[in-house]
């Protein structure tokens, strides 16, 4: 391992950590295989640097694979020093961060190396759900070292030099790197739905520090919580018209204005992240209806249309947030679903395990009916027929089977426009406002816009001791 070399897999340690707090376990392991004159190769380390540290006082466990030894490949001493460090983390409830820098399985250790690969997955898998683990991919995430962002919680990827790929991209029928390079950063976080944000090496230690602060250590502690400076009832006055882009208006009610954003490339239609409302951390999903660009001018326009992509991306969120105790805060501004070719072929199941995310969890749950709240994107936006336990909506919203306007066409399509229009005030009035959702019970409040923080933190601080019990099962199959 060359100084330089050396000096950059443990800098990355240096720049997450907290100033002179990493403690490194393992520094003596070597290789262990004689096949292919592996001895005659100096491994320091086995190309992986592990330890403990703290970030903002919370204990961490971290790993940074070295691409200068054996090209950070993975082999049996370099994954014992990954899984022994899970074993640790598992018994102390504190999480785990892998910095990846690898070209996949150790080739001169062949079967070794697949039962190398084998057992870290297992210890991620069995530390899913416990404690959260969080990947930042520096270099080639290649081959089996792929999965490995598909195991963990987050994933973050350095903008130019990181690359995951279980296929190399020449390696596709039909595909040069030239054409498609699929293991850039740039489409894997648009198109495989695991990575939560993409840029520079500080970008990424910035985002991992920031979220380790807001999320639990483990399952079973409470320490996702910080002192709240900002008042509990700030009126936010331009709420209303931050109901299109859901995550200005996330941001609005979150303390201090705070709002992190997760997999923000990825099924842009729905919106999960997490802020702070009165120091608690909570997950939120919201349906986006535009995308604005720096300028303010409209990016993007879904339509209010849940996709896929999205439906997905809020379902693993929801029980990534279930597993660890954290509260989840939807904002509902849906008309329905993305019709295209392309999305009927996985919609019905991405919505189906959506909802099967928001029933199945026990935290409390709170959700909030911004303007449009149409058919079953409605249902499957976390509404109390699903098992919210809390619903609010704005004064004006509209909450049932269509746009009055449309039903009014459908139900009286022989009569005069004049018929119409007076046909769709008195539907929007009997059977798809707010006030007619609250009369039947389906909506618990109705709230001006610019209340929503208030009310938001009241009905959580409210719910902060709920319990809930579920059928005695081993896991549900959805």
């Amino acid at each position: 391992m060359s100084t330089a070399t050396q000096s950059l897999a443990a800098a990355r340690i240096e720049s997450l950590l907290d100033p002179n707090s990493f403690v490194e376990i393992g520094a003596a392991v070597q290789a262990r295989s004689t096949n292919f004159n592996l001895t005659e190769k100096k491994a320091p380390s086995d190309g992986v640097i592990t330890g403990y540290g703290v970030i903002d006082s919370k204990l961490v466990y971290v790993y940074s694979q070295d691409a200068s030894v054996l090209k950070g490949t993975v082999g049996e001493m370099h994954a014992k020093k990954i899984t022994r460090l899970y074993d640790l983390a598992l018994k102390t409830g504190a999480p785990v961060i892998g910095l990846i820098d690898s070209a996949g399985m150790r080739l001169e250790e062949a079967t070794d190396a697949l039962e190398a690969f084998g057992e870290i997955y297992l210890k991620s898998v069995t530390a899913s759900g416990v404690i959260p683990q969080i990947t930042g991919i520096f270099g080639n995430c290649g081959g089996g070292m792929a999965f490995i962002p598909g195991l963990t919680d987050f994933t973050f990827i350095e903008e130019e030099k990181g690359r995951m790929f279980v296929n190399a991209p020449n390696t596709l029928d039909g595909n040069h790197v030239s054409k498609c390079d699929t293991a850039s950063a740039s489409f894997q976080s648009a198109e495989n739905g695991l990575i939560d944000g993409v840029g520079s090496a500080d970008d990424i230690f910035a985002k991992i520090r920031a979220l380790v602060s807001l999320l639990p250590s483990n399952c079973e502690d409470a320490d996702a919580f910080a002192e709240c400076t900002d008042d509990l009832n700030r009126v936010v006055e331009d709420m209303d018209a931050c109901a299109g882009d859901t995550a200005l208006a996330l941001s609005r009610i979150a303390d201090d204005q705070d709002f992190f954003e997760t997999k923000a490339c990825f099924g842009k239609d729905i919106v999960t992240g997490f802020l702070r409302l009165n120091g608690s951390t909570v997950g939120a999903v919201a349906n986006r209806s535009v995308l604005y660009n720096e300028e303010g001018e409209t990016a993007c326009d879904f339509g209010g249309k849940i996709s896929a992509k999205g439906a997905d991306k809020a379902a693993s969120f929801v029980k990534f947030c279930d597993a660890f105790g954290i509260p989840v805060l939807t904002l509902t501004n849906a008309a329905g679903f993305e019709a295209t070719v392309c999305s009927e072929k996985r919609i019905a199941g991405a919505v189906a395990r959506m909802i099967s995310a928001f029933a199945e969890a026990t935290v409390p749950k709170v959700n909030v009916i911004l303007e449009k709240a149409y058919g079953n994107a409605y249902v499957a936006m976390n509404s109390k027929a699903i098992g919210c336990d809390t619903v609010f909506a704005w004064e004006g919203a509209e909450i049932g089977m269509m746009d009055a306007n449309m039903a009014a066409k459908i139900m009286y399509a022989d009569e005069a426009a004049s018929v119409q229009a007076q046909k769709a005030a008195e539907y929007k009035e009997l059977q798809s406002g707010a006030e007619s959702a609250a009369a039947r019970g389906y909506v618990d409040t109705v709230i001006a816009p610019a209340d929503t923080r208030k009310y938001v933190i009241g009905a959580f601080e409210m719910l902060f001791t709920k319990r809930q019990d579920r059928p005695d099962k081993k896991h549900g199959t959805v």
